[in-house]
């Protein structure tokens, strides 16, 4: 078949394309002409991979390739955590940060320590504040809830002569 015969991307036509319409449609690339074919099969198959000036063949900066790395492992939000409790200060406020301590996180919820218990009832009041900051600030650290606890009170439920029950009562007058 001629190539007045052939349709766009070298099917056959019933009717005749004009000669001038076959050689736009072969020099837009869209009908390959014979010497293309010869030349693709040449050359054989082309190694993109190396080859120069193509995309993504640019070198990168460590930080890029590290957040690239951390991004492929899964990383992030356990990197957020971290940067959440080094930087406690700052999204708490130096005064709350030398009064309340991050200790857990656990299911979204994080757990916060303070130093009284007047402290962590003062911070429960500004729960609202804090989990913003929080969220502003680290959003992959998956915080979804902020909990605020008073410091550690003696417990009398351990040890060898421990028994059960209500324990102690009227010790302390």
């Amino acid at each position: 078949m001629d190539s007045s015969r052939r349709g766009p991307l070298g099917q056959g036509a019933t009717d005749a394309v004009p000669e001038t319409i076959a050689t736009y449609l072969r020099l837009r690339g869209l009908e390959p002409s014979a010497a293309a074919v010869r030349r693709r099969r040449w050359r054989g198959a082309v190694d993109d991979e190396n080859a120069p000036f193509t995309p993504g063949r640019d070198p990168k900066g460590l930080g890029d390739a590290l957040s690239d790395l951390t991004r492929e492992s899964g990383w992030v939000p356990q990197l957020a955590r971290e940067d959440l409790v080094l930087q406690w200060k700052d999204v708490a406020g130096e005064d709350t940060a030398r009064h309340a301590q991050p200790v857990a996180l656990s299911d979204g919820i994080l757990t916060i320590r303070c130093d009284s218990t007047a402290w962590a009832k003062q911070l429960q009041l500004m729960r609202s504040q804090i989990l913003s900051q929080i969220l502003s600030r680290h959003p992959d650290a998956e915080v979804t809830a902020v909990r605020f606890v008073g410091p550690d009170v003696p417990s009398w439920k351990w040890g060898p002569r421990a028994i059960p029950g209500r324990g102690p009562r009227d010790t302390y007058g």
